[in-house]
């Protein structure tokens, strides 16, 4: 019994944290909150540990560190990934002591913050500058990303393996014949990372530290978190009506429109969205119209609820884009 006793204490320790990707759109830009680091100046998601005291649920202890933090009253909230690979915060973690993150996402329509100075908001796209389109293919991607992944292609020991690197580039970046796909960000950190062309890939002993990085490099794990939930979110526009949590609950169809386009990172086909909305029943008229515009005043419209009854995946869509 006192030998079973000594291999229970002897058990590795696992710290157990919750970390949130927290979203809004503020004008025309998908805003995260993010927090200062300490002795870094990288920034990182906010994060608590775990109270299995205090928080009866993951979910509510999420909730309740994030409104004393930010002052913000989560809305949607769900649970994004478990985070628990060796490696992740190497000043945290002992050979006995593994730390595993919760992650949640969670959107809001409010912007403004009531909380300690170092918590703000940062347009996602300063850390995935390839990731916005909307303006056509980023210069980054085609004069930048493109030639250095070409060449980590390239490099590869034997043609098999150069030719799945190179259809991975393609796959994931819109190579050749091969569209860009908005869903793809995590597997397009991924590549990033695993070509040594972000500043994350760089910490590991014996990591290559020669050629370009590219985007804003953040603390500890955590630009892979966001990659996750932006892919995540992007895939749940087609089929959960999410864009809702993120946008006033008065709004006009451009507004709409450029909502998403905002989150998907692409422009979209006017009438093809309104139509892809009208057709999906998602949105009523209120009675209102927009008179800000200096032209002919936009019906403002709202959420309507009752189709979440009517149709089982009730989601904007992504119609064909803008060329």
């Amino acid at each position: 019994m006192g030998e079973d006793r000594h291999e229970m204490s002897a058990a590795p320790a696992i710290a157990i944290e919750l970390s949130a990707v927290i979203v809004a759109v503020v004008g025309d830009e998908p805003q995260v909150l993010t927090v200062a680091t300490p002795a870094s100046d990288l920034r990182a998601l906010p994060l608590g540990a775990l109270d299995p005291s205090a928080h009866p649920t993951l979910e509510r202890g999420l909730r309740g560190w994030v409104a004393e933090l930010t002052g913000l009253k989560l809305g949607y909230v769900e649970q994004l990934y478990t985070f628990g690979d060796r490696g992740r915060d190497p000043a945290a973690e002992t050979p006995d002591r593994r730390l595993v993150s919760i992650s949640y996402l969670a959107l809001t329509s409010a912007a403004s913050l009531n909380c300690a100075s170092d918590a703000s908001w940062s347009d996602w796209y300063r850390f995935f500058p390839w990731e916005d389109w909307r303006a056509g293919r980023p210069n980054i991607v085609r004069s930048e990303i493109l030639p250095v992944l070409e060449e980590w292609g390239a490099s590869a020991g034997d043609g098999a393996e150069r030719d799945r690197r190179r259809d991975r580039v393609a796959m994931t970046f819109g190579a050749g014949r091969v569209s860009w796909d908005p869903d793809r960000a995590l597997d397009r950190y991924e590549l990033l990372y695993e070509a040594g062309a972000v500043a994350e890939s760089r910490r590991l002993p014996g990591a290559l530290e020669e050629g370009p990085v590219f985007g804003q490099e953040m603390a500890r794990d955590h630009r892979r978190v966001l990659a996750t939930a932006i892919s995540r979110l992007r895939g749940k526009l087609t089929y959960r009506p999410v864009v809702f949590e993120l946008i006033a609950e008065s709004f006009t169809l451009l507004q709409l429109q450029r909502t998403v386009e905002t989150l998907a990172g692409i422009r979209l086909h006017k009438q093809n969205f309104r139509r892809l909305v009208d057709r999906g029943g998602l949105v009523e008229p209120t009675g209102a119209r927009e008179t800000r515009t200096g032209g002919r005043p936009a019906e403002h419209y709202r959420f309507r609820r009752k189709v979440l009854s009517e149709r089982p995946a009730p989601g904007v869509g992504l119609p064909e884009r803008r060329t």
